[in-house]
């Protein structure tokens, strides 16, 4: 039986009930150590701003940030405060992959660089054909911090895909304390969220190790459906001497039922809150058979059911080497392995001549072996970076039909469809090499760096069933060089410049050229080059006693785009289009402030204007596409954010904590021809809580209230869910998705 959702104010209610018991329940305790606790509250902090030293601008999520969220929340949703960042998702956690949508400066997911402890994690797609997502890869409560370089990543960033930035997330490795953290939270559509972590602490001979379980249980916000995820994260540390030796083993099983996409048309016609049929089988036939009730009036309006299914293991080991004083090496060894299945109960394709309706999948499989290297050696005035990254990827993906003979809910993988639409399997051998130089001079005030990466991907395709294409490609550059400086004007102000030079290999797998056809191939690979970018960034930095930030001008010269042209409703699934529109520019600025007003209240500015235009028109099947000076889909001009946030700061002091804030973002085009888009939108969140030492055998105990979308905005979040068309005047393109409304969230945690 499902339970009602859980309305905000008797939520609201309980929880300054609570807080106030336990703010009298132990009015003596002392303060806690809640940094090293990975569920428990910390004291007010925010983000680390000025990445001090760095050519770059790059800037730090602290763990602040990512433990006052609501629990399960990507990191990616913390990083949308930062200048530059654009993140949207349909559901109130940014974790349901198929509405995930994030960009920096203009650059999309698929053409970021990601990385877990360097490891790779591709590009984060939800067809991905090289990576896991975040959310898969490990437990929010388990990243200890997250790193953004919003121009270019760092050289050595074991990523093909970043034209653009990069993110690198850091696990909160094993605690030298032993212990058991644990946390429960509710809240809104049935939300139970519950996350227990074992901390060996120190025990013989340097050796520690954590061990962590997470159960999400949660249903849709519109429509019907779970939203489930288990996972399970384990790391351990040996010290020997100067050295560290670790191994991890991760694990994810996650099954998310999909919301309907939307049209703006579908919108205005059906509402925002509109979404598929299930649970309502009968309704799914007679619309199947062209019968329609309650305002729908084509087949594409809304379908039975839809749900994406991922199951990934991800182990490896590493060695942090302190060769000598002046040198340093680290080497990784991992495996990502992943079974997947998208679900899609289509009315195109029938079971039988009574049951209209077969479930189409798009299956999916990797297995990616991969090891890194780096070494570090410091030489008088030169510090010396060297490293490589190899590896081997076989992925396959599949479009199977199989029958279905009622509506009962199905969340296994499925085996032994009636058809088979297309399978094709890809080999992916991936080489880099980085080196790069860094000079300091003026007795350590002036730091130059300069180095270059050599990049090497080969693709093996191979169609098996279908008309898919096939083949090889290979994208490699010799020489992509990046160079910067950091000049230090005073102990508190800073100037940075960088360049950098990018490749972006092809992609194997759905939405590269070979999703296309055996002819759209042969009419694209004329025109087929990899993506190339050229990135410039110039900013000062400064800080105070009680003001810090960063202000930073960037350009980005991006050519040979490919664009994936939409050519029918994609539960159809046809064969896209790849065109290459040529070059694209970027220019933009970026501003953040960070102002202490008292020792307990800080005030956490963001500003950005960024302005992406295609600077070439293409054409498409012979027809001319006029996308000069349109603006890049997807990508708002203008985005501000404002936080607020109050605690003690005496480190770990008990006491009450809050932040609330808020995000604008400027309206975004989702055609190439810029002839529809959807409206700007400012959306609200909040976060309150209550923090102490003990109560009893509790340590670092923390009731925290989660309000997002405070105002109950209704909004577009996700744009291109299912791919960008060239024009869409009508508003009848299905590639939106409506954001979550409020949600409120009640977390216990605590220590033993």
């Amino acid at each position: 039986m499902r339970l009602p959702r859980l309305p905000l104010k008797p939520l609201c209610l309980f929880t300054l009930t609570a807080l106030h018991a336990i703010a009298h329940a132990n009015p003596d305790a002392a303060p806690a150590d809640a940094a090293a606790d990975p569920a428990g509250a910390p004291p007010m902090a925010v983000v680390e701003v000025t990445g001090t030293g760095q050519s770059r601008q790059v800037q730090n999520i602290s763990r602040a940030d990512l433990q006052q969220a609501t629990p399960g929340t990507s990191p990616l949703k913390t990083l949308e405060k930062l200048p530059g960042v654009s993140f949207q998702s349909a559901d109130p956690f940014g974790s349901y992959e198929w509405s995930t949508r994030f960009s920096i400066r203009g650059f999309s997911q698929n053409q970021l660089g990601f990385t877990l402890d360097d490891i790779p994690l591709g590009d984060m797609a939800y067809g991905n054909s090289n990576g896991l997502h975040i959310s898969r890869a490990l437990s929010s409560e388990n990243i200890g911090r997250v790193v953004v370089s919003q121009g270019a990543g760092a050289l050595g960033t074991a990523s093909t895909n970043n034209l653009g930035g990069a993110i690198q997330f850091v696990t909160l490795g094993p605690s030298d304390e032993r212990g058991v953290t644990a946390s429960q939270t509710l809240g809104s559509d049935d939300t139970s969220r519950t996350f227990v972590r074992v901390d060996s602490g120190l025990i013989g001979s340097g050796t520690k190790f954590y061990l962590s379980g997470t159960r999400m249980r949660a249903d849709k916000w519109k429509g019907d459906g779970p939203q489930n995820q288990e996972q399970f994260n384990s790391r351990i540390e040996q010290q020997i001497g100067e050295h560290t030796l670790s191994a991890f083993f991760n694990y994810s099983d996650r099954r998310e039922v999909d919301y309907q996409d939307l049209s703006k048309e579908m919108a205005a016609r059906l509402g925002m809150d509109w979404d598929n049929y299930y649970p309502d089988w009968q309704r799914a036939l007679n619309a199947a058979k062209g019968v329609y009730t309650g305002g729908v009036n084509s087949l594409d309006d809304a379908y039975y059911l839809g749900q994406g299914l991922r199951k990934d293991k991800l182990g490896g080991v590493a060695a942090n080497l302190n060769l000598a004083p002046e040198l340093a090496a680290k080497f990784t060894a991992y495996h990502h392995s992943n079974e997947g299945q998208g679900h899609w109960y289509t009315p195109y394709t029938p079971t039988s001549a009574a049951i209209p309706i077969t479930i189409r999948t798009t299956e999916y499989a990797i297995s990616r072996n991969g090891v890194l290297g780096d070494v570090t050696w410091d030489i008088g005035m030169h510090t010396l970076n060297a490293g490589f990254w190899a590896e081997r990827n076989n992925h396959t993906v599949t479009r199977n039909f199989y029958a279905v003979q009622d509506g009962a809910f199905i969340d296994h993988m499925l085996r032994n469809p009636l058809s088979t639409g297309f399978l094709q399997s890809f080999t992916t051998d991936t080489r880099q090499f980085y080196l790069q130089d860094t000079v300091a001079l003026l007795d350590g005030r002036l730091k130059i760096n300069a180095g270059f990466k050599s990049p090497k991907v080969d693709i093996d395709a191979h169609t098996f069933i279908g008309d898919r294409a096939d083949g090889s490609l290979t994208a490699k550059k010799t020489f992509l060089p990046q160079a910067g400086l950091n000049y230090t004007l005073t102990k508190d102000d800073e100037l940075f410049l960088s360049g950098a030079k990018n490749m972006r290999a092809y992609e194997a797998g759905v939405g590269g050229p070979f999703s296309q056809t055996r002819a759209g191939y042969a009419l694209s690979i004329a025109s087929l080059k990899p993506e190339m970018s050229t990135n410039f960034d110039l900013g000062y930095r400064f800080k105070r006693d009680q003001l810090q930030g960063s202000v930073a001008v960037y350009y980005a010269d991006f050519k040979d785009r490919q664009l994936g042209i939409s050519t029918c409703a994609g539960i159809v699934g046809c064969a896209g289009t790849i065109v290459n529109v040529g070059k694209v520019e970027t220019r933009g600025v970026e501003a953040l402030a960070v102002w202490k007003l008292l020792p307990s209240v800080a005030w956490f500015n963001t500003a950005t204007y960024n302005d992406s235009q295609y600077k070439s028109d293409y054409t498409d099947n012979g027809k001319l596409v006029a996308t000069d000076g349109k603006q890049v889909v997807n990508t708002p001009k203008k985005m501000f954010n404002t936080e607020l946030a109050f605690g003690d700061a005496a480190p770990n002091a008990n006491g009450f904590f809050a932040r609330i804030g808020a995000k604008y973002t400027d309206k975004r085009y989702y055609t190439y021809l810029n002839d529809n888009s959807v409206p700007s939108y400012w959306i609200a969140n909040l976060s309150a809580g209550y923090k102490f030492r003990s109560v009893g055998m509790l340590k670092d105990l923390s009731l925290q209230l989660n309000v997002t979308n405070l105002f109950d905005k209704s909004y577009f979040s996700t744009v291109g869910s299912n791919g960008f068309s060239t024009s869409d005047p009508a508003g009848t393109s299905m590639t939106l998705l409506s954001g979550a409304p409020r949600q409120g969230f009640v977390t216990l945690s605590g220590k033993l």
